[in-house]
């Protein structure tokens, strides 16, 4: 399996690529609107056709790339099945798997940061934990559905519960990390060590955060899969004209 980390510095938002080298074909899981080109250019050098755009939710603070992916490859846009997106070809529920040639993608379900979430855990060895699990920290709860007692229980009963050696791979990162693993985050990760569920819900209650500075934008075009939204005041930027991938 190729495997590629990329990150968008505006928003500290990783997308990640994996390809199934004997198919050609590829996975980008939350791709960022502003970064469409730099992911079209590195698919044609690759020699990788697009087949799937992952969403592991609908973000607050980028705009999704999956509408002009899906304009210039033909790709599938696939969102958690509880989102508010109508916009999706395809829904994906806890429990379910996607399967591309030797890649393995089964959804889990961590709702808590948003009321649909998911992580994608790939081949049994790695977790795309979106807004969920971060290195370090985890993402907040105070919009969206979101709810800090939900999101304590998916991460101690879903995601703690793989095994240590399991890679983590999340949304963002803030302080310059790449990758975990369970055992660290389940040893060093200080919103979740030595907290119960009380005193989680207590202290992401506390944190006072401000609004993400695109949420007015992001969340109306995220749940059209990135598409402007007819009577909403979206600054959505422009990003270069994609020609159909290949020609």
């Amino acid at each position: 399996m190729l495997f590629r980390q990329l990150f968008d510095k505006e928003s500290s938002t990783y997308t990640y690529l994996l390809a199934d080298l004997t198919l050609k074909e590829a996975i980008l899981i939350d791709p960022v609107l502003e970064k469409v080109e730099r992911d079209r250019k590195l698919l044609e050098e690759l020699g990788l056709s697009l087949r799937y755009c992952l969403e592991t939710h609908i973000h607050a603070d980028h705009i999704t790339g999956t509408a002009k992916l899906r304009e210039a490859t033909g790709c599938l846009g696939v969102v958690p099945d509880k989102a508010d997106n109508s916009c999706a070809d395809r829904y994906i529920k806890d429990g379910e798997t996607l399967q591309l040639g030797s890649i393995t993608i089964e959804a889990i379900a961590t709702p808590g940061h948003t009321d649909s979430h998911i992580t994608y855990y790939v081949n049994n060895d790695r977790i795309f934990t979106g807004d969920a699990l971060l290195i370090r920290g985890c993402g907040r709860t105070d919009f969206q559905g979101g709810y800090a007692g939900t999101l304590f229980d998916s991460v101690t009963q879903r995601l703690f519960t793989l095994p240590d050696e399991t890679l983590v791979y999340p949304a963002h990162d803030y302080r310059g990390h790449t990758v975990s693993t369970i055992k660290e985050e389940k040893q060093w990760n200080p919103r979740f060590v030595g907290r119960d569920r009380t005193n989680f819900i207590e202290f992401m209650a506390n944190l006072n955060l401000p609004d993400p500075k695109k949420i007015m934008e992001a969340v109306p075009a995220n749940e059209h899969c990135g598409n402007l939204v007819e009577g909403q005041d979206n600054k959505i930027p422009k990003v270069p004209e994609l020609s159909k991938q290949g020609e």
